[in-house]
């Protein structure tokens, strides 16, 4: 667990370092779970949007976008449910005087059983080498079974008091399984109590007349409320969805882990609209499509699993989460969820509008089911960007720091690099770097020995670097490197952007 600490730090580090993530207003010693995004982690952000937009808007034709506003009439987080109900369970402890969310303590308390799991496994593989089997192991394994034993038990207790809102039964979870503070290392815990997260903020000149709106907690409302305007202006036909990227706001009070769980974030959400009676198929289906495109980046099937919901929203009648396995551990990524009518049929209520569809087919109007695909950006940028940090012992015996983004996603996908800064190498340099400008990002670098300037764009995730050397003012050709496996080729200048391009393919699935 030291050693994944240790990397932690070295991601949140680098993230720094390299222009990627900063804390937001850091001259004036920054804002607790803000962050701002650099020159470089704009470029990972906005291409990670693009990706997502792109497998769920242009390519399928059922699916169009929206952007909503921030600011919304607040009778509809009445009507959503937030105003009354969009609550964390926290708990203080008295010794530290820090503040927790009991939910997450106790699913911490049952990863690090998990993560004893984990260790008998692989002490398991590590003994019987290639005739290990893994699920007969877990199924008899004495170790495995009483580790599990305890996770099941822990998981009935704590869905139970979950579903049942029993501040108290979580309370005595935490206390009969010892949960220490993490600070103080005491159990000296207060009672549980509920926390509303909606920041709250005031419209109009004169603030004592004024209404009381909320920061946007998710994107989803604003999908909803603009069901009928996209649907009649768009002729969609059910089923079809509404896709949006946007901010929204949360006021965290155990804000952590960097970009994980922050106060200002970014949501890619698509609410799709189905037929009653047909939701738990498509739900499935989507289950299945949005794990597809994580797996599209390349990263291992097992850094993902799904994590099927213990409590259900009251809206959800199935609901589940794609989990990354973080340097943290497994967290939620995305979440798919069943919402039933619920969303359009509250709108109704409380608007005095119906929002119902005539389909055609049937011959009838009805109020739509929703299947909801929930995916945090900036939780994407801290899964893509830990996962591709590594370092490298290379035959020399030196290390490498190197960042092997997928190259669709890399901020810059190629690096232009004169051998020296004389002999006219800088402006034939300049020549190949205007020629790639318009097709993609491009960076200029002529400033220390060639072979730092390949570590350093090695650690900013550049994919290819480009030398220009003294033969390329004779054979109009040019030395490109390959990051990942540090391989150089030579190609003619003039084969240069479709060699590229040939080589910065659409990410699988996207």
């Amino acid at each position: 667990m030291a050693n994944q600490d240790d990397f932690f730090k070295k991601v949140v580090a680098h993230a720094k370092e390299y222009g990627f993530i900063f804390p937001s207003s850091e001259i004036y010693d920054g804002l607790a779970a803000v962050y701002d995004y650099g020159q470089l982690g704009v470029e990972l952000k906005n291409n990670i949007k693009q990706a997502w937009w792109k497998a769920m808007v242009q390519m399928h034709e059922n699916i169009v976008g929206l952007d909503s506003a921030i600011f919304m009439h607040p009778r509809i987080w009445k009507a959503s449910g937030h105003v009354d109900a969009f609550n964390d369970p926290l708990i203080d402890n008295k010794d530290s005087k820090k503040r927790y969310r009991a939910d997450v303590l106790i699913e911490d308390h049952i990863a690090k059983i998990e993560e004893k799991v984990e260790k008998e496994v692989e002490k398991g593989r590590k003994r019987w080498g290639e005739s290990f089997d893994e699920a007969q192991f877990r199924a008899t394994n004495p170790r495995v079974l009483e580790h599990q034993k305890k996770i099941d038990e822990i998981h009935g207790r704590y869905a139970d008091c979950m579903n049942r809102n029993d501040l108290e039964g979580l309370k005595q979870l935490i206390l009969d399984l010892e949960i220490v503070c993490p600070i103080s290392g005491t159990r000296n815990w207060t009672d549980v109590r509920q926390f509303n997260l909606m920041f709250a903020t005031k419209m109009g000149s004169v603030i004592d007349d004024s209404d009381t709106l909320y920061l946007r907690p998710e994107t989803a409302q604003g999908i909803f409320v603009n069901f009928l305007n996209v649907q009649k202006s768009g002729r969609m036909k059910i089923p079809f969805g509404i896709a949006q990227i946007g901010k929204a706001f949360r006021n965290e009070i155990v804000a952590r882990q960097f970009i994980f769980r922050m106060r200002e974030f970014e949501q890619m959400e698509m609410q799709f609209f189905v037929r009653p009676g047909t939701e738990l198929e498509w739900f499935k289906r989507w289950k299945e499509e949005r794990l597809q495109w994580h797996l599209g980046f390349g990263i291992p099937a097992d850094c993902y699993r799904y994590h099927d919901h213990e409590k259900l929203a009251h809206y959800a009648n199935a609901a589940t989460d794609i989990e990354f396995r973080f340097p943290f551990g497994f967290k939620e990524l995305e979440g798919i969820h069943s919402r039933t009518d619920f969303d359009l049929s509250r709108h109704s209520e409380f608007s005095g509008k119906k929002l119902q569809y005539f389909d055609p087919e049937l011959n009838e109007s009805y109020t739509p089911y929703v299947i909801e695909t929930s995916i945090g950006v900036d939780r994407t940028v801290l899964a893509i960007f830990s996962h591709a940090l590594k370092d490298e012992t290379l035959e020399d015996g030196s290390v490498r720091t190197v960042l092997s983004l997928p190259a669709k996603l890399a901020p810059y996908k190629a690096a232009v690099l004169p051998l020296v800064k004389k002999d006219g190498l800088p402006e034939k340099a300049r020549e190949v770097q205007h020629l790639l400008m318009p097709d993609m990002m491009v960076q200029y670098d002529e400033k220390d020995a060639i072979g730092r300037r390949y570590r350093r764009q090695d650690a900013i995730g550049t994919p290819f670097c480009i030398t220009v050397d003294n033969d390329t003012l004779n054979d109009n050709a040019v030395t490109v490197r390959h990051r990942d496996t540090m391989q150089q080729e030579r190609i003619a200048i003039d084969n240069l952007p479709a060699y590229l391009h040939e080589r910065i393919k659409p990410i699988k699935n996207q």
